[in-house]
């Protein structure tokens, strides 16, 4: 079997977030067992596994999301590299549809190379921000907002784009303050640098301390950032990673449309069955 790394929203390798990406040829998912030994072996924040499904029904394509420690119900970046891998590689034309844990996603592909992902636009709650986030986090927050609906990420707003740059958390102690993960933001301390906002996500709760570049967070952060920017639709975030990425992100009511670009870095052969 053939097993790819593609780093996905970004346009050169060895930048953006890597994902593991394991087409399957059979009608239904092997054993969920084999799917996280796989994930793990990968190593990488997530590996996404997709089969077809026989045509004519909602969706094309079966697609699922595994961490070395779990499976997640939501991925932007696994979903960008998968939609990569089937059209460079002649298996899919046109748009495609996935089924997921998270409904129906759709992915088109430009003639530029680019993706555009159409994911569910995740609501946010005005909540306190919780006792030892500020300590775990090493700033003070601004703002904290849950996600719990769609996400189960808390977005919690900082002071100015430095203090999101230079945070060196203490993951332990971010267990404990959201269900999956902590998303950090602030907005862009120069918009003519190309990007209208800073981001970083840290998901210690399900195996992976920071993720490069996070889309499915730009789903609530695209809302977010839209009712402090005058109500703008059309957006671009960066994650301030070590590795970078960017995320154009188009407001679209219910649904938030992700936009980026994805780089296959590695192509190899799974020699261990299921």
């Amino acid at each position: 079997m053939r097993i790819r790394i593609v780093d996905a929203f970004t346009d050169r390798p060895f930048a953006g977030n890597p994902a593991g990406v394991l087409l399957l040829d059979s009608p239904a998912f092997p054993a969920t067992e084999w799917l996280q030994r796989v994930a793990a072996e990968v190593n990488l924040s997530e590996t996404a596994f997709a089969h077809p499904l026989p045509p004519g029904g909602d969706a094309d394509w079966a697609l699922r999301w595994l961490t070395p420690a779990t499976e997640v119900d939501l991925c932007g970046h696994a979903t960008l590299a998968t939609a990569h891998v089937l059209h460079t590689t002649g298996r899919a034309t046109g748009a495609l549809r996935f089924a997921t844990r998270s409904g129906i996603l759709g992915a088109v592909a430009h003639e530029d190379g680019s993706l555009t992902l159409d994911f569910p636009t995740s609501p946010l709650t005005p909540v306190p921000v919780p006792d030892g986030l500020a300590a775990a986090l090493g700033a003070t927050p601004v703002s904290a907002h849950d996600t719990a609906e769609h996400l189960g990420d808390l977005v919690v707003e900082l002071a100015d784009e430095p203090t999101v740059r230079g945070l060196s958390p203490d993951f332990d102690a971010l267990v404990a303050c959201s269900r999956r993960g902590i998303i950090a933001t602030a907005r862009a301390e120069d918009p003519a640098r190309g990007y209208d906002f800073v981001s970083r996500g840290f998901f210690p709760q399900v195996g992976v301390d920071e993720d490069p570049v996070t889309g499915s967070a730009h789903t609530a952060l695209a809302p977010f950032w839209s009712a402090r920017l005058g109500g703008a639709t059309e957006l671009t975030g960066l994650q301030g990673s070590a590795r970078t990425g960017l995320v154009r992100v188009s407001l679209r009511g219910a649904r938030t449309l992700l936009t980026g670009r994805a780089v296959t870095v590695i192509d190899g052969e799974l020699l261990s069955a299921p």
